[in-house]
């Protein structure tokens, strides 16, 4: 209760210092990240870590063209440790609250419409001024040298216990004899970033946003289906804790099948799976140094990094099921 009224002090000085003049009271909206609070037209997101991913992610709004529908940006934080954007509030519901009860024909509506604001997006130029992304999902960076930095993490993997360092070799290996797969790893095109249904608004009818831009750079457009064909097998991952039991893997089987048909230059790469393989380490490896096994193998949850790194080793991951051609 107390780090909830935290956050709403946070949310009311962001609003005062946007020159909104709000006494009335603020509803907290759920968040994988942020802390978000409505006030009926107005939505303010407040980051409370020492970084400037709001005031990029405003910027990036501004170079949106009109297909893609994001909300019109009222004001921004300005000043250190002052990361809060004000937003007009959307109509709509995230996508993965409504999946479960939508009809299997709105559900495919639902991709198409995504499939139009993906292409606009994957379209628009990044400005080189445009600052880089704080700490992106995967450890890889743009040019020559993409798997550098999943190179050093498994090396650092070696040291960590119940992780078992023939799987790490295993690991590298792949990457390093894969690597000019990614080949070009450089793009002046946006991307998202940070793509599954719960940065998606619907309205019953349609797309009326797509929110959470943190993370959207300049990179090839398959990278964002590194993210979206996670989240289809792991929907638990991606939503509020306690919504968890919302978010049914079944019910996300057809999903890339149908942004396949509708987007098929996003899947034309002639080395996909292996893009797609490498991507998903860098994803995984991250997230299992955030968080190394607490115990053996078959103590953890089929969701843990561990878990999936070694799918992807065995060929038994989500990406396996994908359908090809």
């Amino acid at each position: 209760m107390a780090a909830k009224r935290l956050g709403e002090l946070r949310a009311r000085r962001a609003l005062a210092d946007a020159g909104l003049d709000f006494q009335g009271s603020l509803t907290s909206i759920e968040s994988v990240t942020n802390e978000v609070w409505a006030t009926g037209d107005v939505v303010v997101r407040v980051n409370r870590r020492i970084h400037s991913r709001l005031r990029r992610e405003a910027e990036i709004a501004a170079l949106l063209p009109p297909t893609v529908p994001y909300p019109k940006v009222l004001a921004v934080g300005d000043g250190y440790g002052q990361d809060w954007v004000a937003l007009e509030q959307m109509p709509g519901t995230p996508l993965v609250r409504c999946w479960t009860s939508m009809a299997t024909a709105d559900r495919r509506r639902a991709v198409e419409g995504l499939t139009v604001i993906l292409r606009a997006l994957h379209g628009t130029k990044v400005p080189k001024e445009l600052a880089d992304v704080t700490d992106p999902p995967q450890l890889l960076h743009p040019g020559a040298m993409a798997v550098d930095p999943l190179l050093e993490a498994l090396d650092r993997a070696r040291a960590l216990e119940h992780i078992d360092r023939g799987v790490v070799e295993e690991l590298r290996g792949y990457v390093r004899g894969t690597r000019p797969a990614l080949d070009p790893f450089q793009s002046t095109r946006l991307i998202h970033g940070d793509l599954h249904f719960q940065n998606i608004l619907w309205d019953g009818n349609h797309i009326t946003a797509l929110l959470d831009l943190e993370f959207a750079r300049a990179a090839p457009s398959d990278l964002d289906l590194d993210v979206f064909l996670r989240f289809c097998s792991y929907p638990s991952l991606f939503v509020p804790i306690g919504r968890e039991h919302e978010a049914r893997r079944e019910d996300y089987d057809d999903v890339p099948v149908w942004l396949r048909a509708s987007y098929p230059e996003l899947f034309a790469h002639p080395a996909l799976m292996d893009r797609l393989r490498i991507y998903s380490i860098a994803f995984d490896l991250k997230s299992l140094m955030a968080d190394p096994p607490r115990g053996p193998l078959n103590s953890l949850k089929l969701s843990h990094p561990y878990r999936r790194l070694m799918a992807t080793v065995r060929h038994e991951s989500y990406l396996d099921r994908l359908p090809r051609g």
